[in-house]
């Protein structure tokens, strides 16, 4: 740990960015009509507006992170502001598909190189009796900005048009830039032997599994072209993986993923916890959304406002939700976090009717507000309590990618779930066979249509659900970490190994 004047300055100068980065993993979801009809695109090339970003962000995780315990976390994060601000300039100004496409790589790259610093930061300025309470704080930030993205998108698109979902980063860039130079401490590099066969698996790997996961809707999961299918894609990923897999260990120079951090039970437990959350967080506001709009009429601002209590609670909480995870309580907060989040899938499962009242489906997102104070801080306290400073960047960078993995896995399952549920549950068309999703047009659906449209959307709110509790079995295997001493230990004693977990 490397002792700063200002490490609470320093966070919240790193939260802005971080929040932006996130926001933009699903702000433009609310754009996508008004960017088709703004720019002339159709359906499958707008999708490729936030997949593009997803794949540019996703893939580079690993080695961004390693890249900052070489060059200073601090240099790697201003960098990619930099390129994810112009990026976003980009974007707004583009008057083609194919330009904005572009744009979304660049500012994906940016993301990338931005995510894992922001984690490593933390776990090197803050001493371990108050990095829970830090941790809580980047931990509800990541959780709120996933949620409340298409907020902001619906109000920016409603009032502005969809170019200011881009424009908006950009004097909040400029903004955070400046902090993070004046705020953001440089901290220790540390010399690495940058294993480039690593990097070259490893972004192969990541390109072909999330790649696939991400089309594989697209394409019905089956051909893409000639002997190419999505199937095929993601195997040679994984297999790809396990050569990189392989040759980390086998490696006697300096590994891109030193694997002896998977030795730490909490962290490997924690990357597994987190991907679960991701993926739950990703996937049940499809359902939902969908429900608000096509049944209920709501505007996007108007559904997107629904999830206002969730945000509320989750940031007013993430200050107590540190306090408690700094006393020891990690653990038991991850277990009650995760039996909450799943608590409150299965209210939105059992409460949506396509006549309940508006004001009781407010409750749900009330209770994944408190769920979210067991969320995000505790596990990526759990994942990072143990860290070496030296390896602070690639552990980052593995949890961050765990994570969002798990959200495109959730995009691509969710998307499957709905359309097999819709076709069970949708009244039958004249002659047979269910009704097609591709008559579900903008705008309230006919009376016949919303029951079954709402039984549909309340059955694939489980398939979250389903995961949470893979997530909350998880919970119960971490070791309990004791309270830190709220003291340095005399000079000259001797702890254990930074990578040995602690006792309970």
């Amino acid at each position: 740990m490397e002792r700063i004047e200002r490490p609470w300055a320093a966070l919240w100068s790193l939260v802005i960015g971080f929040f932006m980065i996130l926001i933009d993993t699903t702000i433009v979801s609310v754009a996508n009509p008004a960017i088709m009809r703004g720019i002339g695109a159709d359906i499958n090339e707008v999708i490729w507006v936030t997949s593009a970003y997803l794949l540019a962000y996703v893939v580079p995780l690993l080695i961004t992170g390693r890249l900052g315990d070489r060059f200073g976390p601090k240099n790697m994060y201003l960098m990619g502001l930099v390129i994810f601000t112009l990026a976003s300039l980009w974007c707004g100004l583009s008057g083609s598909v194919t330009s904005l496409i572009a744009a979304r790589v660049v500012q994906g790259l940016g993301a990338g190189l931005m995510t894992p610093q922001t984690m490593a930061v933390i776990t090197r300025i803050f001493p371990p009796e108050r990095r829970g309470a830090a941790m809580s704080i980047w931990g509800s930030t990541a959780g709120v900005a996933m949620l409340v993205g298409p907020i902001l998108g619906g109000l920016l698109v409603d009032g502005f048009g969809w170019e200011w979902v881009f424009f908006i980063n950009v004097p909040v860039g400029i903004v955070g830039f400046f902090l993070a130079m004046r705020l953001v401490p440089k901290l220790t590099t540390h010399s690495h032997r940058f294993d480039w066969l690593g990097v070259a698996l490893s972004g192969v790997a990541m390109f072909l599994i999330v790649f696939g996961i991400q089309e594989g809707q697209t394409y019905s999961w089956g051909t893409i072209t000639g002997p190419i299918t999505v199937w095929g894609i993601i195997i040679a990923g994984i297999v790809v993986m396990a050569l990189f897999v392989v040759w980390q260990a086998i490696n006697k120079a300096e590994p891109l993923v030193p694997l002896r951090l998977f030795r730490d039970r909490n962290f490997s437990l924690a990357n597994l916890g987190i991907s679960t959350v991701g993926f739950a967080v990703t996937s049940f506001g499809l359902p939902t959304i969908f429900y608000y709009q096509l049944v209920r009429g709501m505007t996007p601002t108007q559904s997107a406002l629904m999830m206002i209590p969730m945000a509320v609670l989750s940031g007013g909480l993430a200050p107590v939700a540190g306090k408690f995870v700094d006393r020891g309580h990690a653990k038991a907060m991850n277990i009650g976090g995760m039996f909450l989040f799943a608590l409150s899938l299965w209210l939105y499962s059992v409460l949506l009717t396509p006549d309940q009242n508006l004001a009781v489906l407010l409750i749900p997102g009330a209770v994944l507000g408190l769920a979210n104070a067991g969320l995000w801080g505790p596990l990526a306290t759990l994942a990072t309590r143990n860290l070496p400073p030296q390896l602070a960047g690639a552990g980052s960078g593995i949890y961050n990618t765990t994570r969002q993995i798990g959200s495109v896995l959730g995009s691509a399952a969710i998307a499957a779930f709905m359309q097999a549920r819709l076709a069970d549950d949708l009244p039958a068309r004249p002659g047979g066979g269910g009704q097609s999703t591709s008559a579900l047009a903008a705008g309230q659906l006919p009376a016949i249509l919303q029951s079954g449209f709402t039984t549909a959307m309340s059955q694939s709110v489980l398939l979250p659900a389903a995961i949470v509790l893979i997530g909350l079995v998880v919970a119960f295997f971490f070791v309990k970490v004791r309270p830190a001493p709220s003291r340095p230990a005399p000079a000259g004693s001797r702890k254990g190994s930074p990578v040995e977990a602690e006792r309970p």
